[in-house]
């Protein structure tokens, strides 16, 4: 493995891995125990509309993305917050619309679209230098919002309503969330893809949430837990000639899955042993 990194592509693989465990580990704490799993997939999936209006018009698809992010996650939110249309409908639509607004665009443009299986499933390997100052970037974002705004994402995460009670601006505090989602996915997207987004949010959180419930331990755990799957994943890959997205879904998903199925197995042998 180690002679690999006499490549630049190894090199920013490695670093892209560690910017996107950093913005997964801290988001995906509060989509877990907000419960926005669902609404962060219909965000990433509308992503796709920003890469194909980037083909067509010739500029960033990653641009593209970041902008149709933003913008889904902020009409997401209005729309659930101001309107009677009900939230798994609004994550539907704006999902769909996403998806063929990308696939339209991308049949306008002229000539074939090479790079486009990475935007979708994700390939660690072709990240380039100007994502990686990008990724950076937003993640530096995405701890400044944090820090800012820590006490109020705790009380809207848990108990939303004392918090409008208290004067807090629910409404507005949610759709910076929201936001904060959209550019962890424009994070991710080169590395495990559009399709694959709602793993690397929801995989590290979930398996960091059995270890502790404080929610900045399980930002750190996350964090961890985020740069051992794509690190793992990373050099499986490498071994064995597999798809590095997908491989490192893979590693996240046995993981978590084991974990459920060990504390599971514990809890019961307590109950037969109290007893």
């Amino acid at each position: 493995m180690f002679e690999a990194f006499q490549f630049e592509f190894m090199r920013n693989a490695m670093l892209a891995g560690l910017l996107a465990s950093v913005a997964c580990g801290i988001v995906g704490v509060y989509v877990v125990v907000k419960k926005i799993v669902s609404m962060s997939g219909s965000i990433a999936h509308a992503s796709f509309g920003g890469i194909g209006l980037g083909y067509l018009l010739n500029f960033s698809p990653v641009l593209g993305a970041m902008i149709f992010s933003l913008l889904s996650a902020l009409t997401m939110g209005l729309v659930t917050r101001r309107t009677r249309l009900p939230e798994d409908t609004a994550i539907g639509i704006l999902w769909a619309l996403g998806m063929a607004l990308g696939v339209i665009f991308i049949g306008l443009s002229a000539g074939y679209a090479p790079d486009l299986m990475s935007y979708l499933f994700g390939n660690i390997l072709t990240v380039p230098s100007n994502d990686l100052y990008l990724m950076a970037a937003l993640d530096l974002i995405i701890l400044a919002l944090t820090a800012a705004f820590y006490k109020e994402f705790l009380l809207l995460s848990f108990d939303e309503e004392f918090g409008t009670v208290v004067g807090m601006p629910v409404n507005v505090l949610y759709l910076l969330l929201l936001c904060m989602v959209a550019l962890t996915v424009v994070v991710l997207i080169r590395v495990v893809g559009m399709i694959l987004v709602i793993a690397m949010l929801a995989f590290p959180a979930a398996l960091a949430r059995q270890f502790t419930h404080d929610i900045k331990k399980m930002m750190m755990l996350a964090v961890v837990f985020g740069m051992f799957f794509t690190f793992g994943g990373l050099w499986i890959s490498y071994l064995i000639n597999l798809a590095s997205g997908a491989t490192i879904i893979l590693l996240s998903g046995l993981t978590l899955l084991s974990t459920y199925i060990v504390v599971g197995l514990r809890n019961s042998l307590k109950v037969r042993f109290t007893r």
